[in-house]
């Protein structure tokens, strides 16, 4: 028996063993494998699903939280629907007496002063030189003037001087009440003519020329007489006044006297507001009558 160089047993590269048919795979491992990969993805998806979910109701939740506040802060001038439905449910208390409202008219409201001042049929409280210009004093714009004279006639005409008896007549004059005051060294005389309605006061007004004639007594003495004078004419309603003023002392009156000037103006606003006390007295008096 002879022996290769490479001894027994061996080839040519090293030793080599005996050659048998390819092995086969292990089927059931690879299986069990498989099904052991699935089921840990299986675990790994609902993990992921349950924090996925569990993340989207923290979600609802903050928002139903946040939309919950808004509609308190919005809404927390109105009652809830709880305390609504216990308001509307809610007996009446047989305390709480019913509100009453009367069917009777409210008063109707008292008229215009001016209305009954401009009717003879409506102006009819007594009417004289102590009604019209009571007391023994005036006081107009802080000014005070003390009372002088009074005098009342039926002759319009004999209480003025110049054109202005006439106008008087003509336009019906029923009565002339003059009053004067003084204050210093001056002095006006107001003189109001009574007609029978507010278009023959008008009438006068506006045909007026001088003018009235100044009233001298009482520790007043005579005055514009033959010398210049403020002088002033006005109406309201039924009744005409007519100032005059000047100095006590017979002097002119110039276009600088302030005092005189301001005398007169004094006289007119007095006479004014005694017309026009007159008719909110008959207009109260008129609803108390009532």
């Amino acid at each position: 028996m002879s022996f290769g160089q490479g001894g027994p047993g061996r080839g040519p590269g090293g030793p080599t063993g005996p050659q048998g048919p390819p092995s086969t795979p292990d089927w059931a491992a690879l299986a069990e494998r498989s099904e052991r990969r699935r089921a840990r993805r299986r675990r790994l998806l609902v993990i992921g699903g349950g924090a996925l979910a569990t993340a989207v109701v923290a979600a609802i939740v903050a928002t139903a939280v946040v939309s919950e506040s808004g509609s308190d802060s919005e809404t927390s001038d109105r009652p809830s629907a709880a305390s609504s439905s216990a308001v509307e449910t809610a007996p009446p208390d047989p305390e709480q007496p019913e509100p009453t409202f009367s069917s009777a008219p409210p008063p109707p409201p008292p008229p215009d002063p001016r209305e009954i001042l401009s009717d003879p049929k409506r102006d009819t409280a007594p009417l004289d030189a102590a009604t019209l210009f009571p007391g023994d004093s005036m006081t107009t714009g802080g000014r005070e003037y003390a009372k002088g004279a009074t005098h009342s006639t039926g002759n319009c005409a004999a209480g003025t001087q110049g054109a202005l008896g006439a106008v008087l007549t003509n336009n019906g004059c029923r009565e002339l009440i003059r009053v004067t005051y003084r204050r210093g060294g001056v002095a006006a005389t107001v003189g109001v003519a009574v007609f029978d309605s507010a278009r023959a006061a008008a009438g006068a007004k506006e045909q007026a020329e001088p003018n009235i004639a100044s009233l001298p007594g009482a520790g007043v003495p005579t005055f514009c007489r033959g010398v210049t004078c403020h002088t002033s004419a006005n109406a309201l309603g039924r009744y005409a006044y007519f100032t005059i003023s000047g100095h006590t002392s017979g002097k002119d009156v110039t276009s600088a006297d302030t005092a005189a000037r301001q005398a007169g103006r004094d006289a007119a606003d007095h006479a004014f507001a005694r017309i026009v006390q007159r008719g909110r007295d008959q207009a109260a008096a008129s609803v108390a009558g009532d």
